[in-house]
């Protein structure tokens, strides 16, 4: 968390006392941009949006849900953010675009990490061996020709 616990009960105080994310940005010298995204969470969940800090995962079928409800028009966003519990008016837009782009199966989780390589398939044991020596002889034949490059440039230093 970038601003601590004080600094967000110094931003609801201002809030409470009717400044705008402007004003507020600049009595605690933070970003306008951070604040506003504050006030649109104090005005769609109250205070206690602004001193969780802890972030939860949502389902495929509540990010769904919750896109398509905005998207289609039945709720706006903050009624959304409030209806899925929603911390942040970032979740929601992003979930909105990505459901305008590609539809619900946009919303599926992506997944993590490097993709496994795939190894050679091989049908029999009997095959998998030959690779291997094939595989060996190869590497000894390459050994073979560095070992003769290095004789060589040895014999020609000595010639010198």
């Amino acid at each position: 968390m970038k601003y601590g616990m004080d600094t967000r009960a110094e931003a609801v105080r201002y809030f409470e006392m009717g400044f705008g994310g402007k004003l507020v940005g600049r009595l605690l010298g933070i970003p306008r941009a951070t604040v506003e995204k504050w006030l649109y969470a104090y005005r769609a969940l109250g205070k206690e949006a602004l001193f969780v800090t802890t972030h939860r995962k949502y389902g495929h079928e509540t990010k769904v849900r919750a896109a398509r409800a905005v998207v289609e028009g039945e709720m706006t966003k903050p009624e959304a953010m409030e209806a899925f519990g929603l911390k942040s008016k970032t979740q929601i837009n992003d979930w909105c675009r990505l459901y305008r782009q590609g539809g619900p199966d946009a919303l599926l989780p992506k997944p993590k990490g490097r993709p496994k390589k795939a190894g050679p398939v091989f049908s029999s044991r009997e095959e998998e061996l030959e690779a291997r020596v094939r595989e060996l002889e190869l590497e000894l034949e390459i050994q073979k020709r560095i070992n003769a490059l290095a004789e060589e440039i040895e014999r020609r230093r000595r010639t010198r």
